[in-house]
């Protein structure tokens, strides 16, 4: 209720996955508000950060700002100032406070993203700190309210994206994946079919990796010395293309086989998966019902809560 359709219409995905799936009606609520879905279900868990690839970013940077509305709307307290300025004093000596309080003006003022971290460093070092004093002073540097929902920060690994086997993003809507336990038959010929630099039309043509998505996966699955020899062999025309997916097909399939290796004692046992889903569901229905008692508390839905 508090989100502008505006933000969910500005997401990438939205219009990208219109502009790729013509054939399907994609104009739905259903499409349009899933990252608004994929926001409760990060928020719900209170993170200060979130795992994902690089497609995902967009829908992590509105989560961001769905949780400061929150805050900014049902965050407010009257005494908030007075509250922070006496968290602070117990920050430690004046050089910390000091710190604290420039990197919080650089934040503010500049959106510096090395001041935000700096701070939140500062303030979860100070081990003397009591957690309520601590969560004060942790929403103080996104703004004058309480820090109800943290503003998580995106998480990416060094590889933030796997291409598909066409160039685009892998995905199961776009028919262009290799799944995680595929037989190495199917990923053989996955791969040989791959298209690669469109410069290279015959084995004795030159190319440039970087616009081949087999080098994209190279990037992903092979050391330093393979990519040399791939560099070295495609921009001189020393190898063809199927020389440069095998080092690719072989690393692929290694990993598919060992995943495979993980996954047969479940698929011979959905008792036990059973069970660990279970269990996992009661540790996350129990830190999803300590966000909503703050949620509820906050808009005064609480029983036995007045409307402020």
């Amino acid at each position: 209720m508090i989100t502008p359709l505006s933000w969910l219409e500005r997401v990438p995905t939205y219009k990208d996955q219109q502009a790729q799936l013509k054939e399907k009606d994609l104009a739905t609520y259903g499409f349009l508000g899933y990252p608004l879905l994929q926001s409760a279900d990060i928020l719900i868990y209170r993170p200060d950060f979130v795992p994902v690839g690089e497609d995902q970013v967009a829908h992590v940077e509105m989560t961001r700002e769905v949780a400061r509305r929150f805050n900014n709307l049902y965050g407010r307290d009257p005494a908030f100032a007075k509250k922070v300025k006496a968290a602070l004093g117990k920050l430690g000596p004046a050089e910390a406070r000091e710190q604290y309080t420039a990197l919080r003006r650089s934040h503010q003022e500049s959106g510096t993203a090395d001041a935000l971290s700096g701070a939140r460093k500062l303030v979860q070092a100070a081990g003397h700190l009591e957690g309520a004093d601590r969560e004060l002073l942790l929403a103080n540097l996104e703004g004058e309210h309480h820090r109800l929902l943290p503003a998580p920060e995106v998480l990416l690994t060094p590889s933030p994206k796997v291409p598909g086997l066409d160039g685009r993003k892998m995905s199961k809507s776009y028919g262009n994946t290799i799944r995680l336990t595929e037989e190495p038959e199917s990923i053989d010929k996955k791969v040989r079919a791959m298209s690669t630099d469109p410069a290279r039309v015959r084995r004795t043509d030159p190319g440039t990796p970087e616009k081949c998505p087999v080098w994209d996966l190279h990037k992903l699955y092979s050391s330093e010395e393979t990519r040399a020899w791939v560099r070295q062999g495609c921009t001189t025309a020393g190898i063809g293309c199927l020389d440069c997916k095998k080092p690719v097909i072989e690393r692929i399939c290694a990993d598919a086989t060992t995943m495979r290796e993980r996954a047969a004692p479940y698929l011979t046992n959905p008792a036990r998966v059973r069970e660990i889903l279970d269990a996992g569901a009661k540790r996350a229905n129990a830190a999803a019902e300590s966000t909503m008692q703050v949620v509820r508390g906050a808009m005064n839905l609480l029983p036995g809560a007045s409307a402020s």
